[in-house]
């Protein structure tokens, strides 16, 4: 694993020795299988004990995992037939931001997502998956395409935040996030969000507004990121481990609060370990909700989106 987080690395080491030993006893022509099998329960079982007793900013750190799977991947891995679409048709295109046609288990959707790099280079292009007014303006053009051909939409967040600098806010990034956001309060087609990794702010909002919102188990989704959160309210950013507890950002908090409709489960160890899986998992649960959404008409959709919306924050 090139990116090891600091809580990984006795179940790292101890992968590492369980391979050394494997080409050890082919090496050598020795039967050492026993061994083998005793190192393989321990390292399952300190993976389980581990990754079920993660604290928020754990669970943030592996949010952000470099090689987490990103919208992209899960594009390649659920949809067939894609074909990318883009511009805004008012300023440019947003490389932070993908979107376009394709099929879901042979239903036409329409995907818009978030697109973070792998690596240094990919990130800069993708500027670290934090959008630009264009990126949300585009997002907004493939939404009413999608309910003008009555086409369900399907959205992956994973970002820190939309992009604050002043060439955004000169384009009014505030005006373009709200606009997505009361475009999809009463967009007359089929909407489901996963959260795939971080959930910052109103960048994550903008693709929020969904009849189904979900997150991966170890994705968070948040008023703000954890480190932004410590500056405001402690005036240190060092604090980021506390104000992630503070947050109640993680998946199992917010399903308990009721913002979230479901959490979708990962391999053990997290989503970059392994992309198959991690894949299935966010499948069976889009497909589960498709299903559901597509047998309702659109008018009790929007009944039951503006009830959904309308109840949260609700107390006693």
């Amino acid at each position: 694993m090139a990116s090891t987080l600091d809580f990984e690395k006795p179940i790292i080491e101890l992968e590492n020795k369980i391979k050394e030993l494997k080409t050890f006893a082919e090496e050598k022509k020795i039967d050492l299988s026993d061994e083998i099998i005793k190192l393989e329960q321990r390292a399952e079982e300190l993976k389980k004990s581990t990754y079920q007793n993660l604290i928020p900013w754990q669970k943030v750190l592996i949010a952000r995992h470099p090689e987490r799977p990103n919208s992209l991947d899960y594009i390649k891995l659920l949809i067939t037939d894609f074909m990318e679409l883009h511009g805004d048709r008012l300023y440019g295109d947003d490389p932070a931001v993908i979107g376009g046609i394709g099929r879901f288990q042979g239903q036409p959707v329409t995907v818009i997502g978030h697109v973070k790099g792998k690596d240094t280079k990919e990130n800069v292009a993708r500027n670290f998956g934090m959008a630009h007014p264009e990126g949300y303006r585009k997002a907004l053009r493939l939404m009413k395409q999608a309910e003008k051909f009555n086409r369900p939409v399907l959205f992956f967040v994973d970002t820190p935040g939309a992009y604050p600098g002043m060439g955004a806010e000169e384009r009014g990034q505030g005006e373009a996030i709200a606009r997505d956001l009361m475009v999809m309060s009463a967009l007359k087609t089929p909407l489901i969000t996963v959260v795939i990794g971080e959930g910052g702010s109103g960048g994550a909002l903008a693709f929020s507004v969904a009849d189904r919102l979900l997150m991966q188990e170890y994705a968070y989704f948040s008023v703000s990121t954890p480190e932004a959160c410590a500056s405001i309210l402690w005036k240190d950013g060092t604090k980021a481990r506390e104000a992630a507890e503070a947050l109640r950002l993680t998946a199992q908090d917010l399903l308990e609060l009721g913002v979230i409709d479901g959490i979708i489960k990962e391999p053990l160890g997290g989503a970059h370990r392994d992309y198959k899986s991690a894949a299935e998992y966010v499948s069976k649960e889009i497909s589960k909700h498709l299903n559901e959404l597509l047998q309702c008409s659109i008018d009790t959709i929007l009944e039951e989106r503006y009830k959904k919306f309308r109840a949260m924050g609700h107390i006693g």
